[in-house]
């Protein structure tokens, strides 16, 4: 794997504290009020773009109506968009022909060929992309580039890689009252092809000795879960990981919640997921508030 932004950031050679950051989709409500979310939590949002709305501000941030005069303006090296499911495509691609080394699409209901396009672009210019329909990405006292809230998170040496936007906050709360913090944690997004997934996000955070512990929320539906149990146990990564899977009580072949959970006949079953993972060593939590313990006791 090419050394990229995310790998550094993961791999600890780089601090992602105070790298430039540019919001595309700036200006509508969801973005602004992100946008000003983020910023107070000490992202260095530099730049915002919004075709059309070039020479305006928001919340103090410059507007651009392209990408590529935004970076040339500020240096911004990662983009959080906002955009519409329709733009989504075109927005990814024109952030990474700009020279953007990391986006990370919030937008929901993209088309799976889109995100598979935006995907062999991020590939072409050596860029992350993490999503879409994620919450993003957090470094606790740091760096947040998305839309989850702050309060369940506090620094520390576990990695948290998660399916679920709802539950990477609620397991993380858990940790937080277990007094176990966090180093990061990504929603890897819940559709059913994710641009970063949790093998890529492994494999850049297993050589950083500030990780101890890594959780996985799954959920049901794939084999997103079945194919980190073959990497643990082909590759013998050395750090404490435990797992939870959504959808113990989900009815098969019924689409639920996000656009992955969903059982064919026997396949994506938390049973399934759960042999896998256990036969890697990996024990799994039947609910979500045993997972602190989990950390505290796995060998």
């Amino acid at each position: 794997m090419q050394d990229s932004l995310l790998s550094s950031w993961l791999s600890g050679s780089k601090d992602p504290k105070g790298v430039p950051v540019l919001v595309q989709g700036i200006t509508g409500r969801y973005g602004r009020l992100h946008t000003e979310l983020m910023l107070n939590y000490g992202t260095n949002i530099v730049a915002g773009v919004t075709p059309g709305k070039g020479g305006t501000e928001v919340l103090g941030v410059p507007v651009f109506d392209s990408c590529d005069e935004a970076v040339r303006r500020t240096g911004a090296a990662t983009s959080v968009v906002f955009v519409p499911a329709p733009n989504y495509l075109s927005a990814v691609v024109e952030a990474i022909r700009a020279g953007i080394k990391l986006v990370v699409g919030i937008t929901e209901r993209v088309p799976v060929r889109d995100t598979l396009r935006s995907l062999e672009e991020a590939r072409r210019y050596n860029a992350n992309l993490i999503g879409p329909n994620t919450p993003g990405i957090i470094f606790p006292g740091r760096i947040k580039l998305g839309i989850m809230p702050v309060q369940p998170f506090i620094a520390g040496d576990t990695l948290v890689l998660s399916r679920s936007g709802t539950l990477t906050y609620e397991i993380s709360n858990y940790l937080r009252k277990a007094g176990i913090g966090i180093y990061s944690a990504i929603g890897i997004g819940g559709d059913p092809i994710n641009s970063t997934n949790f093998i890529e996000a492994l494999e850049m955070a297993r050589d950083n000795s500030s990780i101890n512990n890594i959780v996985i929320i799954g959920e049901i539906g794939g084999d997103a879960e079945e194919r980190v149990a073959s990497y643990i146990s082909s590759t013998g990564l050395r750090k404490k990981v435990v797992a939870y899977i959504a959808g113990r009580s989900a009815p098969k072949e019924k689409k639920m919640g996000h656009a992955g959970a969903i059982i064919m006949g026997e396949a994506g079953t938390v049973e399934s997921k759960e042999r896998a993972l256990n036969s890697a060593g990996v024990p799994v939590a039947k609910m979500p508030w045993e997972v602190p313990e989990l950390v505290r006791h796995k060998n």
